[in-house]
């Protein structure tokens, strides 16, 4: 066919919401996709972007992986039987075998998880989490430089 180029292009409409923070905070070894255990009016909430995930984190008890702190607005249209509680403990759905490696990240090499970004997948909300370690104060400064060095670069290749 003519019109239709065989390639996928990548959607940013998709992207629900950014945690800007963890670049910051942490170096990102790995990431996995998770989906969410959501109720509808979470849902609803999230279709109209009302999610925040600064304050959160992900953390593993009884071999499953759980996320708290995400806070998740209710929307005013919600239904009156439903009490919503904007920050309850969500339960993240991932395959044994990664779960299994995370356990062991996390127990033995010292390693933290964190929630990247959460975005759109067959109409379906997944979560991206990284497996992460902190950086130290030097570590934010030498980023900090590189970024700076990267934008100057830029725009002394713009004016020539």
């Amino acid at each position: 066919m003519a019109g239709k180029s065989s390639k996928k292009k990548k959607q940013t409409d998709n992207i629900i919401a950014k945690n800007r923070y963890v670049a910051h905070e942490f170096f990102i070894e790995e990431r996995f996709e998770a989906g969410l255990v959501l109720e509808g009016w979470e849902v609803k909430s999230l279709r109209a972007g009302r999610v925040q995930l600064k304050e959160s984190y992900v953390f593993i008890k009884n071999g499953e992986v759980w996320i708290s702190g995400m806070h998740i607005s209710a929307l005013n249209s919600a239904s009156t039987h439903v009490t919503p509680y904007a920050t309850r403990v969500r339960k993240l759905l991932l395959k044994r075998q990664e779960i299994n490696k995370l356990i062991g990240s996390v127990e033995r090499k010292g390693f933290t998880l964190v929630p990247t970004f959460m975005y759109w997948k067959n109409s379906r909300a997944k979560l991206e989490i990284g497996l992460a370690k902190g950086k130290k104060l030097h570590d934010k400064r030498a980023t900090e430089k590189d970024r700076d060095w990267q934008r100057e670069k830029a725009r002394n290749l713009k004016l020539n």
